[in-house]
């Protein structure tokens, strides 16, 4: 999987290794051997959150027209008894209090995972679904977040924030494949095949404020993407709002390593990692675990991931 940036407007999206029904790309790296690989490895006595909590006001896409978080109460203590519930005494329900909330959010806010639906080329998504047969009114009918399985896998944190030896990486730094060598080196550890490589840039030391965390990232090239994806990447994602190098240097498209990963390398995304107590611990080879929720057809999906430290030998 070369790069080859003078033909950005020209790329397509890949057919999968996998089949013609793949619905998951690299995903498929993951088998039953790899995975009790993996929890054969860590040392279950330390773990690490590597998700943000959900609040409102939280930074969102809301800037481009997408829902905020939103959270309300759909019953209260006080409130049913006033209410009266249907079948129960106004007795019961000053006894017994009930407290219930609904919520509204796109599904890129928070710690999330993108899916293969989520960005392609000319009306197709990776394994050459197209818009016009797989796309419903509501959603798209294949590729969603149903269709992913639990994560355990080895994960790889790459801190190029402590590489450069600042708390952040400044404004729109474009981390190439020479930093991702270079990080490698100096961290001494290697990527290997189906592993979920973790970007620390150091920007979730801004979070929750919109415009310090989110304006203007750091992160990936394409070609760093590119250089990962080749070592081995199965999943790759960041502390950032979108992984990638922000605003985009190339004059094609908006969101170059977004496209490559999910429509050329079928690698999904996992964005708005909080990384900074990983990092602290020098934690840099460890068991990734996450899942999200089975949200049929959709684009992304909240994640809670976690990570276990390897024993050492």
């Amino acid at each position: 999987m070369s790069d080859n940036p003078a033909s950005g407007a020209d790329r397509q999206v890949a057919t999968s290794p996998y089949g013609p029904e793949d619905e998951i790309g690299r995903l498929n790296l993951m088998t039953p051997e790899s995975r009790a690989a993996v929890v054969s490895r860590i040392d279950a006595t330390q773990m690490f959150d590597l998700s943000v909590d959900y609040f409102i006001g939280m930074p969102s896409w809301q800037l481009l027209g997408d829902p905020a978080y939103q959270i309300w109460m759909t019953h209260t203590p006080h409130g049913t008894v006033v209410d009266e519930l249907p079948g129960i005494s106004r007795e019961m329900t000053e006894y017994i209090g009930y407290s219930g909330d609904a919520m509204m959010m796109y599904t890129h806010t928070g710690t999330h995972i993108d899916t293969l639906n989520h960005y392609g080329y000319n009306g197709r998504i990776y394994n050459n679904f197209t818009e016009r047969e797989h796309l419903g009114t509501r959603h798209w009918r294949v590729a969603g977040a149903d269709k992913m399985p639990p994560i355990v896998a080895r994960g790889v944190l790459l801190d190029f924030a402590a590489l450069r030896g600042v708390d952040m990486l400044p404004d729109q730094y474009g981390i190439t494949p020479g930093d991702v060598d270079e990080c490698l080196a100096e961290q001494g550890v290697d990527i290997h095949l189906g592993d979920v490589v973790l970007v620390r840039t150091g920007r979730m030391r801004a979070w929750p404020d919109a415009e310090a965390w989110g304006e203007n990232p750091p992160g990936l090239t394409r070609a760093a993407a590119v250089r990962l994806v080749e070592m081995g990447a199965m999943i790759v994602g960041s502390d950032t709002v979108c992984v990638e190098q922000g605003p985009s240097t190339d004059p094609d498209n908006y969101t170059p390593v977004h496209t490559y990963l999910l429509a050329e390398a079928g690698a999904p995304l996992i964005e708005v990692l909080d990384l900074e107590e990983l990092a602290a611990a020098e934690v840099y080879e460890f068991g990734f675990f996450a899942a999200c929720l089975r949200l049929r057809g959709a684009t992304g999906s909240p994640l809670r991931p976690w990570a276990f430290p390897f024993r050492k030998a």
